[in-house]
């Protein structure tokens, strides 16, 4: 084969994904088996080698194609190095990942923040596809994110670059203490879990609500009230919009961004979301910066991350 191939791994704490991708960013097959994160880090190690080899047997030319393998980690990581230095739902802390799996597996090897391959694959094959100049929020039990810059994942000196959900967007008299240790952070207000907080606290602040008849309330519980004319979780989903709006208002006058890809479970509340950070957006940004700019839904789902790992080779 002539054409490059390049594999991309989304390491997860239950199940570690693979897929085959060629150069235009099209997924050309999958394959997943499970971590098995109990059995520790050379178990997880090996798996990945394994799977990789599934997917592409050693020995064919599509194996012959492939020029390298990509691999997207949640966790803090020095990206430069290709260590893993710590992961909340993983068995690693300063691992050489990037140097075992050349050893395991042949190839060159690239690995990269989960948020960040994400971003890169809705950039590179999904709802980013044909723009330069993108910036990506993967709105879930956090807020995670990534910025493409001219057509290339800006990672920074250290790899934190495009940490979106921890940009502090909340006024002090309002803001509460984010997971990293700051006053807040976007995410304490625009993730699924600061919604449920939110809603919780309306519950127990004797808001009338029809929250307080919902035994466990999910982000999702809180987008239906809100849809029905619920007035606490309209007021709710506004702070969360308004937020995110407010933070691409400031990226908008940093980077410049053509378009703003918005995916994971929270953004599933479309347009009704969506309509409000438009409007934050257009009335806090200078319209010079405003103008020509869309907020979209991201398009790949959960296999985002698989496209943006193989596409470390070419975007980063």
């Amino acid at each position: 084969m002539s054409q490059a191939l390049y594999v991309g791994v989304d390491l997860g704490g239950t199940a570690i994904k693979v897929g085959l991708c060629n150069a235009a960013g099209d997924l050309l097959r999958l394959f997943e088996g499970p971590t098995q994160t109990e059995q520790g880090t050379e178990t997880i190690l090996n798996n990945i080698a394994a799977y990789v080899k599934e997917l592409v047997p050693p020995g064919t030319p599509e194996w012959e194609a492939v020029a390298g393998v990509g691999i997207g980690i949640a966790g803090f990581l020095d990206i430069p190095n290709g260590i893993i230095q710590f992961s909340a739902n993983l068995p690693f802390r300063d691992v050489p990942a990037k140097q075992i799996m050349e050893e395991k597996l042949g190839k060159p090897v690239k690995i990269n923040n989960d948020a960040n391959v994400a971003a890169l694959g809705e950039a590179w094959g999904g709802a980013g596809r044909g723009v330069d100049n993108c910036v990506c929020y993967t709105l879930g039990t956090g807020v995670g994110g990534g910025i493409i810059l001219n057509g290339r994942l800006i990672e920074g000196f250290s790899g934190m670059a495009g940490e979106l959900g921890h940009m502090s967007v909340v006024p002090d008299l309002e803001a509460i203490q984010c997971g990293c240790g700051q006053m807040g952070c976007l995410e304490t207000v625009s993730s699924a879990t600061g919604i449920i907080r939110m809603a919780k606290d309306a519950v127990e602040r004797g808001d009338k609500t029809s929250l307080a008849y919902v035994e466990n309330i999910m982000a999702k519980e809180v987008f239906d009230a809100a849809k029905d004319g619920d007035e606490a979780a309209q007021r709710i989903v506004s702070r969360a919009a308004y937020y995110l709006g407010k933070s691409m208002a400031a990226i908008a006058v940093v980077v410049n961004p053509q378009r703003f890809i918005l995916g994971g479970g929270v953004s599933k509340a479309g347009d009704y979301l969506f309509d409000q950070i438009r409007e934050v957006f257009v009335k806090l940004t200078p319209e010079v910066a405003s103008r020509g700019v869309d907020i979209v839904a991201a398009e790949l789902g959960n296999n985002a991350g698989i496209v943006g790992a193989a596409g470390l080779f070419l975007r980063a």
